[in-house]
């Protein structure tokens, strides 16, 4: 699916003006709402993830233009351990179902208040962070607890470019955007 073009609301740009710290949950959010497990005869278990490029791509831009990235998610796994590292980010917790207390610490390792930071969730443990967050985003097939405690929904669900939109959304609201387009075609 393209992501198309979207107007922001001016409320909106005007809170994303101020973000230095971008975090997001992972299932629901990263990728679409399913976790793939492969069950083998010897009892392992193998986990798959499908992760969105745009969002990948999106995630970069923001570190090359000076926004600070990371995840919080409640469950561990490798693939998203690779996938952070590959999107260069910079806080990365996992099996962290109760996910305050993490974004408690990010805040203290990067210097930032609760209204310097973005937060992208889908589902009901992404609350107490959504409820902090100076920018609070609910991707758009999130659940409605989520929606209405977010600042802005995206036009995309979760795994579908929500995050890159996001990106946009933040770069644009600090006059980076026409600077950050050719560093990534760069």
């Amino acid at each position: 699916m393209a992501i198309k073009e979207v107007k922001f609301p001016p409320k909106v740009m005007r809170r994303a003006r101020n973000i230095k710290v971008l975090l997001m949950d992972v299932d629901g959010t990263m990728t679409p709402r399913v976790v793939c497990l492969q069950g083998f005869p010897d009892g392992s278990v193998a986990e798959m993830k499908v992760f969105n490029a745009h969002d990948g791509a999106g995630i970069k831009l923001a570190s090359i233009m000076g926004i600070r990235t990371g995840l919080i998610t409640g469950r561990d796994s490798p693939a998203t351990t690779r996938r952070a590292r590959e999107a260069s980010m910079e806080f990365v917790i996992q099996g962290q179902p109760k996910k305050l207390d993490a974004y408690k610490a990010i805040l203290v390792r990067a210097g930032v208040t609760d209204e310097e930071v973005a937060y992208v969730g889908d589902d009901l443990p992404d609350l107490p962070i959504l409820e902090r967050a100076g920018l609070a985003v609910a991707v758009g097939d999130a659940v409605v607890e989520v929606k209405r405690a977010a600042h802005y929904i995206t036009t995309v669900g979760g795994g579908e470019g929500a995050v890159r939109e996001v990106v946009e959304l933040i770069l644009k609201s600090q006059g980076k955007w026409k600077k950050a387009v050719p560093l990534a075609i760069a």
